[in-house]
């Protein structure tokens, strides 16, 4: 229903707010005028009384009130029993008192009438006339202040509903005016709602109206969020796509192995190099899983680091004397240039895992009879290990993507081929948990290099530790 809409809510709620206060100043206008025009006329009353009270006293048988003939203005003159003494010519009738009592020993004002239809405002002025009480009577017609007051009345009738009107009118536009944001809002967000199970990603910018204001800035926000969530969702699919493709090869494998081992009997020897393959097929598996479990956790903000002192030179050779049998059968030389000793506070294990990524890759896509190039050095404040390896290096168009999970480059009619998995992808979070970075720098056909930047943190001894996560090439 429209009466449950937020913009007839507001409207009705300006409208009220401002029909009490109107109702309200005018009653106040309407109250300050009944109270200060009959101040007025009693001060009227007495200024006009008090000259001619004091002749009246001055010459007590002139009779000068008989002869007064001012329009507008009536006089008489009482005794103390309230017996007519004198009055003005433009009396043709007595003043009536309607009950107020000539008996007064200061002003007394009130509302008398003139014979049947003229309502007079009177003043009973006391005075003392040779030791007698004498009163002096002025009266003023009425009509033209209750003329005022009535008209002042019918044009706070008239104007209350008229102003409701126009109030409810400019409400009703501008919080109209106020709400197309979020109405746009609202739509936007309804017709991402339907597109988000598109593939190619469901947000777009929400419309801002202007970016200064609390509408603007919820529109800023949630364009914030909507991004965020698109790009969580994208890699999610991702994610979910490449993992799947990934694990179906081992998975193929292992099950064609199965069935070819189930097909009929086999000798021992049969057995033991199916046994071999069902090895190799699950340490990938397991490689695979455990390098998404890793990846997850730093997702995540869970991956913990150890920070005990090391030397980085020493895990270095440490790693390059792990790849030295790899590299000697396809006739690679490590050539290592870790003579500078450098002093670090970090996870061993986890910079390990790292420098064997980087060792392995160049290793894997270097031709035969080349060398690798290892080099650490301190530079600006930062510690820098560069692997430098004579490959067949990396297209301009492939290198932003290198360090994505499962980011495959097209084969090139040089023969360039990178096989997606999740090396690179760990070695970068391993760098982001150590709060260093990954540059890399590659011409098709003649090698990468690598560059793993760490900020200098000098070793200390004695320093708390946390679980070791053991992390695995993929």
């Amino acid at each position: 229903m429209r009466t449950k809409t937020l913009r007839f809510r507001m409207m009705l709620l300006f409208t009220t707010v401002v029909g009490v206060l109107l109702a309200g100043s005018y009653l106040a206008v309407w109250g300050l005028l009944a109270h200060e025009v009959p101040t007025q006329l009693n001060r009227q009353l007495l200024d006009t009384a008090r000259p001619l009270v004091a002749d009246i006293i001055t010459e007590p048988n002139a009779q000068d009130v008989n002869r007064l003939d001012i329009p507008g203005e009536f006089f008489e003159v009482l005794d103390a029993t309230g017996h007519v003494l004198q009055h003005s010519k433009n009396l043709t009738t007595l003043i009536n008192l309607s009950g107020i009592s000539p008996a007064v020993s200061r002003p007394t004002f009130g509302i008398a009438a003139i014979g049947d239809a003229q309502s007079v405002r009177v003043a009973l002025i006391p005075f003392q006339q040779a030791n007698q009480l004498r009163v002096l009577v002025v009266a003023i017609p009425t009509l033209g202040t209750n003329r005022v007051l009535t008209s002042f009345g019918r044009v706070a009738l008239l104007l209350l509903p008229l102003s409701l009107l126009v109030t409810a009118g400019i409400s009703a536009f501008y919080v109209g005016r106020s709400l197309a944001p979020i109405n746009a809002l609202t739509q936007h967000a309804a017709l991402m709602a339907k597109r988000v199970t598109n593939r190619q990603g469901f947000w777009t910018p929400l419309p801002v109206s202007s970016p200064y204001d609390e509408l603007g800035r919820l529109a800023e926000t949630f364009n914030q969020l909507l991004q965020g969530v698109d790009s969580a969702v994208r890699q999610l699919r991702q994610f979910v796509t490449d993992a799947s493709h990934e694990l179906r090869t081992p998975l193929a494998v292992l099950h064609g192995e199965t069935e070819l081992l189930l097909s009929k009997p086999r000798s021992a020897e049969e057995y033991q190099k199916n046994l071999f393959v069902f090895d190799e097929e699950f340490k990938k598996l397991t490689r695979i899983v455990e390098g998404l479990f890793t990846l997850s956790m730093a997702d995540a903000g869970q991956l913990h680091l150890m920070c005990e002192p090391l030397y980085i030179n020493e895990v270095l050779e440490e790693a390059c004397a792990l790849v030295t049998s790899r590299a000697r059968t396809k006739n690679i030389v490590i050539v290592r240039e870790l003579n500078q000793e450098i002093a670090y506070s970090g996870d061993e294990a986890f910079l390990h895992q790292m420098f064997l990524i980087f060792l392995d890759n160049a290793i894997k896509y270097s031709s035969e009879a080349t060398q690798v190039r290892v080099t650490l050095a301190q530079q600006d404040g930062t510690i820098r290990v560069v692997f430098e390896d004579q490959g067949i290096g990396i297209s301009s168009k492939h290198l932003p993507f290198i360090f994505e999970r499962f980011y495959r480059a097209a084969p090139s009619s040089s023969g360039e081929v990178h096989s997606g998995g999740l090396g690179l992808a760990i070695a970068q979070a391993i760098a982001r948990a150590q709060g260093g970075s990954i540059e890399c720098q590659s011409t098709p056909g003649a090698g990468s290099t690598f560059t793993v930047i760490l900020p200098l943190i000098s070793a200390e001894p004695n320093l708390g530790s946390q679980p070791k996560q053991k992390l695995m090439l993929a």
